[in-house]
């Protein structure tokens, strides 16, 4: 039998406007939407949104590795991230996956394959409150990337990779001062120590990384996998991405990069944390100026999973216009992944919703997550 939900009493974020009224549910999908009252599960004048669209989250790990050489549960560390990725209004995540390891790495390659698989089999089990895909976060300066990348090949929820490389001198690092700070302190190492760190960084990822960026990426077109740039600084660098044919530009360090890349039709991501601190980490540049120059398409949670709804919000009061920011955060990330079965309140579209009570200057309040109407937070 069918079954039917009304929600009544909401100010309800539409891909272009916001309107007060209510929504109709059947069957996990959308079936009408209302302007005015209607009888029903009453929202209490709480704001609807769809369901939030993570496509780049390594928080998944630390609920593997919460400690120094401390292995968890697998099972029970992804149904702990899964927790609060739901609870923090997303319904949709990617759970990046690092390919590519160095000696250096306190996680291994068949650490990753294992995780891959038991999100698999999570999945497979109901286990789970959002919707997960996999994303393999490919560090092509690594020797075994390769042989990592291949490994996942076979697991059907790998639905997106990126080409990314943190060696000093490159991309989010152009300023050896700025890895040295944010590196040598981490590693605890002395001045010569981090010297010859650096040069064997740069040796690898001079050896390894262009043949292992055209492997991968000829790979993904074969298997339908988006593919995605990390941390593009200059016209080259987009040029690059171009000629990949890659769809998504994640965290650009500098403005002339996602202006061109944006330009060019690549969907420019940027960190949400970056927006709710007011600036990059790393001292790049600022999702804010991004959007001023209208050149933001979508954002991530990247390491704080709130912090997508936070700045979403965020952004929606500073800019008068929530309808807009939302989109950064549901329908574009959605288009960009080829999910067009969500991302939007629309009719026909999935039930997943998200019931918010916005509260000014300070984070806003998640209420109740659900996805194909059924309520999972």
């Amino acid at each position: 039998m069918s079954h039917e939900t009304v929600l009544s009493n909401a100010r309800i974020v539409l891909s272009d406007r916001v309107v007060d009224g209510h929504l109709v549910l059947r069957d996990g999908l959308i079936a009408a939407i209302g302007e005015g009252p209607a009888t029903g599960e009453d929202m209490g004048g709480d704001t609807l949104v769809p369901g939030l669209v993570e496509l780049h989250t390594d928080h998944i790990e630390g609920h593997y590795l919460p400690r120094p050489k401390v292995r968890w549960n697998k099972l029970a560390a992804i149904q702990a991230h899964d927790a609060q990725i739901a609870s923090s209004g997303i319904t949709t995540v990617f759970d990046a996956l690092r390919v590519g390891m160095d000696e250096n790495a306190d996680i291994g390659a068949r650490d990753m394959r294992d995780m891959a698989d038991a999100i698999a089999r999570s999945v497979a089990e109901d286990r789970l409150r959002a919707d997960h895909f996999i994303h393999l976060r490919c560090e092509v300066s690594a020797g075994d990337v390769v042989e990592g990348f291949e490994a996942m090949m076979g697991n059907e929820l790998v639905k997106l990779a990126s080409l990314m490389d943190h060696a000093p001198g490159q991309r989010q690092f152009v300023d050896i001062d700025t890895y040295r700070s944010y590196y040598q302190g981490k590693m605890k190492l002395s001045d010569a120590e981090f010297d010859t760190f650096c040069r064997r960084r740069i040796e690898e990822s001079e050896a390894n990384a262009p043949g292992s960026r055209i492997h991968i990426a000829a790979r993904c077109r074969e298997e339908g996998i988006a593919l995605a740039s990390h941390d593009d600084a200059t016209l080259a660098h987009v040029a690059e991405a171009i000629g990949f044919g890659i769809a998504l530009a994640e965290f650009p360090t500098t403005m002339e990069a996602a202006r061109a890349s944006h330009e060019a039709g690549l969907k420019v991501l940027m960190g949400a944390p970056n927006v709710v601190r007011g600036g990059s980490h790393s001292g790049n540049i600022s999702a804010f100026d991004l959007g001023e120059a209208g050149v933001l398409d979508i954002l991530s949670s990247d390491y704080v999973p709130f912090s997508l709804i936070q700045a979403a919000f965020q952004l929606g009061a500073e800019r008068a216009d929530l309808a807009a920011a939302i989109r950064l955060v549901t329908k574009n990330p959605a288009e960009t992944v080829g999910l067009t079965d969500r991302g939007e309140i629309a009719v026909g579209k999935r039930a997943d919703l998200v019931r918010v009570r916005p509260v000014q200057a300070e984070a806003p309040v998640v209420r109740a997550v659900l996805r194909e109407g059924r309520r999972v937070a």
